[in-house]
């Protein structure tokens, strides 16, 4: 409380921000005003020229008539429609200017959309770089058997935490739906498919991972076996999805902060960026995109993603055993975690899964057939065995953080329980 008293506490003083962009704005908004005054000013002298020039040669031969009094019929209808060509020049004149110059009445123009306050899509925790975190996992969904009822899970692949309602939601792959556990709960509730396997828009089939999307409140998922990405929305009445990409083999999905999509094909072999209010037919290339292998161009089964502040995009690169990151506009990226083949040492990895990466840029890997977690500061050329040593997992896919830095593992293991774990911070 004392702290929220603090004028200065609130995000970096956003505050002082509101009001430097504020007087920036005012400032540009009467330097447009100046620039459009002057541009006007210049049309209308230059046409008045115009009309001057034309209109000289007709004063002059009516003044040297009357001088002379000598007006012919002839002369006066041609004068006459001399003057008509010239009215009618200026009567065109107003209306293309009444055309071309458009003034943008205040009531036309969105205010409250030139600047806002929304929350962001991702709250990336403060982790401190020796934390730890309890060996011993706590359930918070599943551990009821392999089932499709609603205590049950099966093949639970990726997971997002939704801390303003302390929701949880699985890609429940095999069952073919997506649920919601809220923490406490026993049971779980159904929010997308779950009307048996198929490629109606009720329907999904093997969803491997799901996000949240906080600005429309709905959920992106990636329907893997149907090659598509759609999106559910989060309110009651909803019984069916929309497409929102066809015809991709995706495995992993992320939305950043500037609400871009990004999506892993793991049949082309590359990670695409779309805008969520452009073409999402077409997204741009940010990660591999040159074919199968090994090479830092190239990726090998690129399954989950994460992307960072600086939108780098991390990659868990299946079957090359390794975590690649590809920095903002790079053409190749660079070993993050492994790439020293596939193993149990600490400077391998073994199928590399979910990742996260926090505010100091560590990276924690979920290895599914080494039955850990790593973690591996920047840089490093090992990693540190986190969850997995003392209490074994079986076959973590799913990693995720709350606000608080607890650790949710998904586990899908063929003999061992289907199940969520969450590992609290020390």
């Amino acid at each position: 409380i004392q702290k929220l008293d603090q004028p200065n506490y609130l995000s970096f003083n956003l505050f002082d921000q509101i009001e430097e962009w504020k007087k920036t704005t005012i400032r540009k908004v009467e330097k447009a005003a100046e620039n459009a005054h002057h541009e006007l000013t210049e049309l209308i002298n230059k046409q008045r020229t115009v009309l001057i020039q034309e209109l000289e040669p007709i004063t002059k031969e009516i003044r040297s008539h009357r001088q002379e009094e000598n007006f012919a019929e002839n002369d006066i209808e041609r004068l006459k429609q001399k003057l008509n060509e010239t009215q009618r020049k200026i009567q065109q004149f107003i209306q293309e200017c009444e055309n071309k110059t458009i003034i943008i009445d205040n009531d036309q123009i969105n205010w409250s959309q030139l600047i806002y306050i929304c929350k962001p899509q991702n709250l990336i925790p403060r982790i401190p770089v020796n934390a730890q975190w309890s060996p011993h996992g706590k359930t918070v969904a599943g551990n009821n058997g392999v089932g499709n009822i609603v205590n049950e899970l099966c093949r639970p692949y990726s997971l997002s935490v939704a801390d303003d309602d302390q929701t949880i939601i699985i890609a429940d792959s095999w069952n073919n739906r997506i649920v919601q556990w809220k923490i406490g709960d026993t049971n779980g509730q159904v929010v997308a498919g779950g009307k048996g396997q198929g490629n109606g828009l009720n329907q999904l089939c093997c969803p491997t991972d799901v996000l949240i999307d906080k600005e429309t409140d709905s959920l992106i998922i990636s329907d893997w076996q149907n090659r598509r990405v759609v999106r559910w929305s989060r309110r009651n009445e909803t019984i069916q999805g929309e497409i929102l990409i066809n015809n991709v083999c995706c495995r992993g999905l992320f939305m950043d902060n500037q609400r871009c999509l990004y999506v892993s094909d793991n049949e082309k072999q590359e990670v695409r960026r779309y805008r969520m209010e452009g073409d999402m037919r077409n997204g741009d290339l940010v990660a591999g995109g040159h074919g199968k292998g090994s090479g830092l161009s190239q990726l090998n089964a690129p399954l989950f993603i994460f992307v960072d502040q600086q939108h780098a995009v991390y990659v868990s690169d299946h079957l090359n055993h390794r975590v690649m990151k590809w920095n903002k506009n790079a053409t190749a990226g660079i070993v993050a975690a492994g790439g020293q083949g596939k193993g149990v040492a600490l400077t391998q990895l073994s199928h590399p899964e979910g990742l996260f990466v926090d505010e100091f840029s560590t990276l924690y890997v979920a290895e599914s057939r080494n039955h850990r977690v790593t973690r591996w500061p920047q840089g490093a050329i090992q990693g540190t065995a986190i969850i997995g040593v003392d209490t074994p997992i079986n076959w973590p896919v799913g990693l995720s953080f709350d606000r608080q830095g607890n650790i949710y593992v998904s586990e899908s293991g063929q003999n061992g329980p289907h199940r969520i774990q969450r590992f609290s911070i020390q």
